[in-house]
């Protein structure tokens, strides 16, 4: 074959595979890859909210790669996983056996069996979040857990990109979610973003009670990565803020659910 066209032929089909790993990003996001402060920080979180539960029966409802259930395993409880990208499952298989490919909103367990649920940035992805958060609370035991990260409407980026003009821009997109609810969603279709309101309104007339309702700022390892010491300050800061009402404009919700009967 002509060396030019082979080379061309080459590009067609990296461009091709870029752009559906850049699709998957957009429909379901980016699970975590590597451990870094960002998710340490987060892990204690889930421990100190679940207390002796991160001992009894686990699931991870949205997976991605295994990366938390890698770290949960350790603590002492039986811990499984649900994801509902193939390729995902079969990543997060090798570090746990406990995984299968499923839909949120239907999640393959008898009604009351596990103590903890994590559902790590999630919701924000599935079909249907109302009958998920319903799921969920079906599958946990009475006073059973589930701890909830996903994104705020008060961060002033987008962080799952945006579709402009028919073609989807990965990154960090500023004040996208500070437009009216309707234009908002049209240039970000694929992932919501969740007000206190929208979230509380995903439990309501179910049997639980919140434990823990707040929103926090991330880790920002790239910035310290790159700027070092001022990114640790900036850290430090925003993370300050979380105990101020600027938490309005940190990244994620951090809920803790419990259900009562």
């Amino acid at each position: 074959m002509n060396i030019p066209i082979l080379h061309h032929l080459l590009d067609i089909i990296a461009f091709m595979s870029e752009q559906r790993n850049l699709e998957k990003a957009a429909l379901r996001g980016e699970p975590s890859y590597v451990w870094r402060a960002g998710q340490q920080r987060r892990l204690e979180m889930i421990k100190h909210a679940a207390g002796e539960r991160v001992r009894g029966k686990i699931l991870e409802n949205g997976c991605g790669v295994g990366m938390y259930i890698e770290k949960l395993a350790p603590l002492g409880g039986s811990v499984f996983g649900l994801e509902f990208d193939f390729e995902r499952t079969l990543e997060a298989g090798r570090r746990n056996p406990g995984i299968v490919n499923a839909a949120g909103e239907s999640l393959p367990y008898p009604a009351s069996v596990f103590d903890l649920i994590l559902s790590h940035e999630v919701l924000e992805h599935v079909a249907n979040d109302r009958r998920a958060a319903q799921e969920m609370v079906r599958v946990l035991k009475p006073g059973g857990r589930v701890v909830i990260f996903v994104p705020n409407i008060g961060y002033p980026f987008e962080t799952h990109g945006i579709y402009w003009r028919g073609r989807y821009k990965f990154g960090n997109i500023p004040l996208v979610n500070y437009l009216p609810r309707l234009l908002r969603d049209k240039l970000a279709p694929h992932v919501r973003v969740y007000a206190f309101g929208d979230l509380a309104a995903l439990f309501d007339g179910l049997p639980v009670k919140f434990i823990e309702r707040t929103v926090i700022f991330g880790a920002y390892d790239n910035l310290i990565a790159r700027f070092g010491i001022f990114g640790k300050l900036l850290r430090a800061i925003l993370q300050f803020l979380e105990r101020t009402p600027l938490q309005w404009f940190g990244l994620s919700h951090f809920w803790v659910v419990e259900k009562t009967g």
